[in-house]
């Protein structure tokens, strides 16, 4: 066992021993914080302990935590006004503004539902979440509202519009706010089984499904976050203690979008109870971020590591004073041994973590940062306390350790269903535990290694193939900015792996140069067969996930075409 696991884990145990802070207690089979909120609201009201201390930086403007709160509870009683009570759905569907949070902390104030909506869609996207969720009301900004107009046609009167391009549009935020300013939020009795939210997933196959979270979960999902980050704390001490003495106060840029529980969960929530400072993007640059970085003093970035990589391979990396920053996070997509060489070399002394969760898990799985991250270097982290993990074959079996299948999860953190899908509900949820769609195996430790997506996997003459491997292989080149791998078919193996690459600005391959590196680097069976070098950067959906559907089509038809 890793000297840095068993200090991890004696972390855990102290921190979860009856008594303790973060206490662990069975009900129903499931481990729990027994010292967890409620429910939502409760969670939220964390935040209103920090008074006029500055929360939101967004351009500009200067949020207090008083600020905030003063606004969502002006916008409560706005929407109990125009009928809006518990259970009601009420949608999200603007890019990262202060108004977004305050959307959120003001419906959960009335035990409505929270339908964050995809800000990154297409206005038939949008309007399918409203009418798929039976939301009652939108709020919104103009581009949202000027998008989805002729979709549906009643938003004219159900929707708010956050910064109108007309500041005296009758649907305006301002307006709708200000005959209510001062009021404190209505009363509810709500409990921590009422639904809280529908968040949509990413929908990068099929119609996005709405994942249905009660309060509960997301009260046990950010409380066991805030565990684990004390847990990582207690593990390095001497790089918290240095990242102290610089005299930055903990302050987090918010690149990522709101409407995913990356953003809404990991950033929005966990700084608004902890009293932390949040920079927010209104969409990710990394040029922006890195002038964010010097001027606000981030000391913290979550992002997809494809997010990373782009922020520490910027020209003006080296131009710009990044001495604040000090720890990273990724999640949504496996860790290439890239980001962490970049890491190495241009943030000496940095605390790095990454981890593994989902929607359907109000993002809650597995974790590692620190010290650990080298000591198990491919891992996605181990187990949260309240988690189960179990590695299961096609037909539901539990697999040994070290072998590779199918990552089911047990947690109360999950949801308790799709929306308005029993077919997904039937199949993805089975006794409890939820079958993730994501392949990998645990060690000896029951630390988790992701493989890849389950229909991602390559089966090539009945060998197993992971994309993800052969992808942070050729990422090795210096060359290569991009790298997807899809399966592609062949009569004689069944299917082959195809490759699609895209090149750092100036740089020059052919598909030959490809071919020789991956043979270099990978077992023959492994070589993709076909290579197509793209101009472009490569599509993603909001979470900087590769979109390889449309990739996988280009490829077949520079088949084709030859």
């Amino acid at each position: 066992m890793a000297a840095h696991d068993t200090q991890y884990r004696e972390a855990i145990a102290q921190l979860t021993s009856p008594g303790a802070p973060f206490e662990i207690h069975t009900v129903d089979g499931l481990r729990r914080y027994r010292n967890a909120p409620a429910t939502l609201p409760q969670a939220l009201d964390a935040g209103r302990t920090h008074g006029d201390a500055e929360f939101a930086v967004y351009e500009g403007e200067r949020w207090s935590f008083n600020r905030v709160f003063a606004e969502a509870d002006a916008a409560s009683a706005a929407l109990a006004a125009r009928g809006i009570g518990k259970g009601d759905r009420v949608a999200i569907a603007m890019r990262n503004y202060p108004e977004w949070m305050v959307a959120f902390i003001a419906i959960a104030n009335l035990g409505a539902v929270i339908v964050p909506l995809n800000s990154w869609g297409t206005a038939d996207d949008i309007a399918y979440g409203l009418e798929d969720s039976g939301s009652q009301l939108v709020i919104c900004d103009q581009q949202r509202f000027d998008a989805v107009l002729e979709r549906a046609p009643a938003l004219a009167e159900t929707a708010v519009i956050a910064r109108p391009t007309n500041p005296d549009h009758p649907n305006a935020w301002a307006a709708f706010i200000a005959p209510y300013t001062g009021s404190a939020a209505p009363e509810v009795e709500l409990s921590g089984s009422d639904v809280a939210m529908i968040m949509y997933t990413s929908g990068t196959s099929g119609k996005p499904k709405g994942a249905v979270s009660t309060g509960d979960a997301i009260c046990q999902a950010v409380f066991n976050m805030e565990c684990a980050h004390i847990a990582a704390a207690m593990c390095n001490g001497e790089k918290f203690a240095a990242m102290l003495e610089r005299g930055h106060p903990p302050t987090a840029l918010l690149g990522i979008p709101l409407f995913h529980n990356s953003g809404c969960h990991s950033q929005f929530l966990l700084n608004l109870r902890g009293g932390r400072r949040l920079v927010m993007m209104y969409k990710w640059s990394p040029q922006q971020a890195l002038e964010l970085i010097e001027r606000e003093h981030i000391t913290t970035i979550a992002a997809a590591p494809a997010m990373l990589i782009a922020l520490m391979e910027h020209p003006d990396f080296e131009q710009r004073d990044t001495s604040s920053l000090f720890a990273l996070a990724a999640g949504g997509a496996a860790t290439p041994p890239l980001a962490f060489r970049l890491m190495d070399e241009k943030l000496p002394g940095h605390f790095f973590g990454t981890g593994w969760g989902m929607t359907e898990t109000n993002a809650q799985g597995v974790s590692i940062a620190g010290e650990l991250v080298r000591e198990k270097q491919g891992s996605s982290g181990r187990p949260h306390p309240i988690v189960d993990v179990d590695v299961r074959d096609e037909e539901g079996n539990s697999l040994s350790t070290g072998e590779t299948g199918e990552l089911w999860l047990r947690t109360p953190t999950a949801i308790i269903e799709y929306w308005n899908r029993p077919e997904a509900n039937a199949s993805d949820f089975v006794d409890g535990w939820y079958r993730t769609g994501d392949v990998g195996y645990q060690d000896e430790d029951g630390y988790v290694y992701l493989a890849d997506r389950a229909k991602d996997l390559i089966i090539r003459g009945g060998e197993n193939i992971y994309p993800v491997e052969i992808e942070h292989a050729l990422l090795e080149h210096e060359a290569i900015a991009e790298a997807a791998v899809v399966g592609v078919p062949d009569e004689r193996m069944g299917e082959n792996v195809g490759l699609i690459v895209h090149l750092h600005d100036g740089a020059s391959l052919t598909d030959d140069d490809v071919i020789a590196y991956a043979r270099s680097r990978l077992a023959g069976y492994k070589v993709p067969s076909h290579v197509l070098i793209r101009d472009e950067a490569f599509p993603r959906n909001v979470t900087e996930k590769v979109l390889k559907k449309p990739l996988r089509d280009e490829l077949l038809a520079s088949i084709d075409a030859d």
